[in-house]
């Protein structure tokens, strides 16, 4: 059926972003989480990612899962409003010359107060940090109605695209699986 069908966008951009935005507000802190648990991490990437059917690393067992988020190469970092979790960024170093913001959002209650713009732009030039070839990242149109045009103010550009099914996905080990 055509609403099985999801567009994925892949983005990149070839060059650092110049200027650094002002912080929207006070309170507001980004740390790096250099050694996430298993159950930690499960729990951020729901909480950002379940409305919008990220489904993936659901999937995964916790063994694989631990394999990619202690790796020192990717990096998981939280965006706290006011000590509170407000989003994260996941920036993927594993191919040094190709990073990946792999995974970027916010909580559902922390949308549309001016936080994911400036939180997007410190997360890319994070991911400029260690002087890559390119930064890129995917996205589809089962994400935030936003998160596509916020990609590309923020300067990256379509390099592919493709229309794929949305998996069927049903509940593992009595955990709901739905999609990213």
């Amino acid at each position: 059926m055509a609403n099985d069908l999801v567009n994925v966008f892949y983005l990149e951009m070839l060059a650092p972003p110049t200027g650094t935005p002002p912080t929207p507000r006070g309170g507001l802190a980004v740390v790096h989480v250099e050694n996430p648990t298993v159950p930690y991490y499960r729990a951020l990437f729901d909480a950002v990612g379940a409305e919008f059917h990220w489904y993936s690393r659901k999937e995964m067992s916790d063994q694989a899962l631990a394999a990619i988020i202690d790796d020192p190469s990717n990096e998981l970092h939280v965006l706290q409003a006011d000590g509170v979790a407000a989003g994260f960024a996941e920036i993927d170093r594993r191919r040094p010359d190709d990073v990946e913001l792999a995974f970027f959002g916010l909580i559902r209650s922390f949308i549309g107060k001016g936080l994911g713009k400036w939180f997007l732009q410190w997360a890319v030039a994070k991911a400029w940090s260690s002087c890559p070839r390119r930064v890129w990242l995917h996205t589809c149109t089962d994400d935030h109605p936003a998160a596509l045009p916020n990609y590309l103010k923020a300067g990256f550009t379509i390099f592919r695209k493709e229309t794929v099914r949305r998996p069927n996905h049903t509940e593992r080990q009595g955990e709901d699986a739905t999609a990213s």
